[in-house]
């Protein structure tokens, strides 16, 4: 299975869950629901991945602006 190109996503509250609402680069959607626990999760998920390259990323920045 390929893997596709995320375009944008969504998450609205629907009574005690969310949707979460995905679309790839080609405009072809997918839609789950989670409960809070789950949607914690994805969050803890994403904030670990963003703090592994957050040191990557800031050196990056500091290259840049003493390049200007």
């Amino acid at each position: 299975m390929a893997i596709k190109e995320l375009a944008t996503f969504n998450i609205v509250r629907k009574g005690e869950d969310y949707r979460i609402t995905i679309e790839d680069a080609n405009g072809d959607t997918a839609e789950y629901t989670a409960d809070y626990d789950a949607l914690d999760l994805i969050s803890e998920a994403i904030d670990e991945a963003l703090d592994s390259d957050e040191e990557e990323a800031l050196e990056v920045d500091e290259e840049e602006e003493e390049e200007d």
